[in-house]
């Protein structure tokens, strides 16, 4: 009589393994460019040098969808390919590492970590609510590391860059934060 044999041989699960792998940095790879085309809607601001984009949507949804640790990789991966000098970041700025190190670098170098909030917190509570906290949460952290770069790189204080890169953005960020929340919130409905 033939013996059975198991499907979850170890050439199978490695197999399995590799699948989930090269899915999964597929998916980071498609968020990373995500973010680049956030980064094309963009409207100058004639009084501060922090232009209007969707980047924030970006981050908040890649954080949502994704999940802490993807979100993450996604944003590190974006930042990457723009300090390697690829065209991801605003047309608005100089690019490359320039624009990582001029006043509004600080809100890029955050998108990672407010992605992973984001992710993070919807990831423990798969709600509306758990949406929409995880995005307060992420802007919050965009804003003081943004806010905070900017005041130190334009030699400003403290009043200066909250009046030049936070109050001005405040209503379309709570259209973002809406807008994410409501995509994300849906999204899980639909895959439960």
């Amino acid at each position: 009589m033939a013996s059975r044999t198991s499907i979850l041989t170890p050439n199978t699960l490695a197999g399995a393994a590799a699948y989930r792998l090269a899915k999964q940095a597929g998916i980071v790879v498609g968020a990373s460019l995500f973010m680049a085309l956030c980064a094309y809607v963009t409207i100058p601001l004639v009084f501060t040098p922090v232009p209007l984009t969707m980047q924030p949507f970006g981050v908040l949804l890649i954080g949502l969808l994704l999940g802490s640790r993807m979100g993450a990789a996604a944003l590190m991966l974006y930042l990457a390919e723009g300090a390697a000098g690829l065209p991801v970041f605003s047309p608005a700025g100089p690019g490359g590492l320039a624009q990582l190190l001029g006043p509004t670098g600080g809100f890029l170098m955050a998108s990672p970590l407010a992605a992973f909030l984001a992710g993070w917190i919807f990831e423990r509570r798969k709600t509306a609510g758990g949406a929409l906290l995880g995005c307060i949460a992420a802007e919050f952290a965009l804003f003081a590391v943004g806010a905070t770069w900017f005041a130190a790189v334009m030699r400003v204080t403290a009043m200066q860059a909250l009046a030049l890169a936070v109050l001005p953005y405040i209503p379309g960020e709570v259209l973002k934060v809406a807008l994410a929340s409501a995509i994300a919130s849906r999204w899980r409905l639909k895959r439960n």
